[in-house]
């Protein structure tokens, strides 16, 4: 039956995919194996007119916010993978080809993306990865996606963290889908020349707080973009020695640029939720960010209040699905949460993160 689904998501046969999902429901399957099951076939589904690998990112994330969800909540999160999958084209499959005989240099990676040569790319990134490992082909190209946060809107880093987590994770699959994506992503977007090495001063954890409260600052995809960039650097950060990874921490603060720090005022706050689901969706099915976002600034100071948080906020996404979702309501809704466990203590920032996904994720509802 997993089979079945899966090839039905490749033929991008959507009401097929529906029927089948249903089934497997019906008789009980587990849904996160059936998740499992499509990574081959998740590293290719594209976001047209979009280059970026959004769907292949989503993929990885998902698994991040099924971890919030109990067993019997996990199926509402994968029915919105399968149905996105199934109703979108996919990438055509790059052949693959034999290793190199000689040693390959990151280099020569970067010569074959110059050249749009999509096939050359992925096996040059395929021998490297047999050559140097998947660590260290994940950092170089990292490295290389770098210097185009501002061209990519930040793609060429978290889409490419996500997709090259997923990867290194599955050691059950064969990685070829995801590096073809990759290569294929790079071709498109010409990335191919790593930036010069910006060995910036440490800078203090106040000063990174600061920036992070001025990255979840501010409405709209481009606001929203500067807070997933900074979710994605901190999930590889152990790819990188601390020099590497300030490098990384500078290109975000250029990304995010001149913009100002502000401060969202929600209103007081609303009668705690952690226990009541069905009380939470009638406030949020209202489509009201600030009453949402109140409605759960009082889960903040704890780890459990946090945990809760997310599986209401999970639930609550999954429950206004009606066949179609921007990937951005699922990967921006992992990087908010990732926000809120990281500054739970520091309601200024984990609020406006909050704020900030809610409104874009309603915006989008209401349009």
């Amino acid at each position: 039956m997993t089979e079945e689904l899966r090839e039905a998501v490749e033929r991008s046969d959507g009401k097929r995919a529906s029927e089948i999902w249903e089934e497997t429901v019906k008789r009980g399957v587990d849904s996160w194996e059936i998740h499992l099951g499509l990574f081959p076939v998740a590293q290719r589904v594209l976001n047209p007119p979009f280059i970026n690998p959004h769907l292949p990112k989503m993929y990885r994330i998902d698994r991040e916010l099924a971890a919030y969800l109990k067993t019997e909540e996990i199926p509402a999160l994968i029915r919105i993978e399968v149905n996105e999958f199934a109703t979108r084209p996919k990438l055509e499959t790059i052949p693959r080809g034999n290793p190199l005989p000689s040693r390959v240099p990151f280099e020569d990676i970067e010569a074959a993306i110059r050249e749009d040569d999509r096939m050359k790319t992925a096996v040059s990134m395929s021998t490297f990865c047999e050559q140097k490992g998947v660590g260290e082909f994940a950092r170089r190209l990292l490295l290389l996606g770098s210097g185009y946060l501002d061209d990519s809107l930040g793609h060429s880093v978290s889409c490419t963290a996500f997709i090259l987590l997923e990867m290194m994770e599955r050691k059950d699959q064969d990685p070829w889908p995801a590096l073809a994506t990759l290569a294929d992503y790079f071709c498109k977007g010409q990335f191919h020349t790593t930036p010069p090495f910006r060995e910036p001063p440490a800078i203090s954890s106040d000063e990174i707080d600061r920036h992070m409260l001025r990255a979840a600052s501010g409405r709209g995809i481009i606001n929203l973009h500067h807070t997933i960039t900074r979710y994605a650097i901190e999930r590889v950060r152990h790819l990188f020695g601390e020099g590497e990874y300030r490098h990384l921490l500078d290109a975000w603060i250029a990304f995010i640029g001149e913009k100002k720090e502000e401060s969202v005022e929600v209103g007081r706050s609303t009668p705690e939720l952690s226990e009541d689901y069905r009380r939470f969706y009638g406030i949020f099915s209202r489509l009201d960010a600030k009453a949402v976002v109140a409605s759960l600034r009082e889960m903040l100071g704890s780890e459990q209040g946090r945990r809760q948080l997310g599986r209401v906020l999970v639930r609550g996404v999954c429950d206004q699905y009606q066949g179609h979702y921007n990937p951005h309501y699922l990967t921006g809704l992992g990087s908010a949460l990732w926000v809120v466990d990281q500054y739970g203590n520091h309601p200024p920032v984990a609020i406006n993160a909050l704020y900030q996904y809610v409104d874009f994720f309603f915006t989008g509802l209401k349009s």
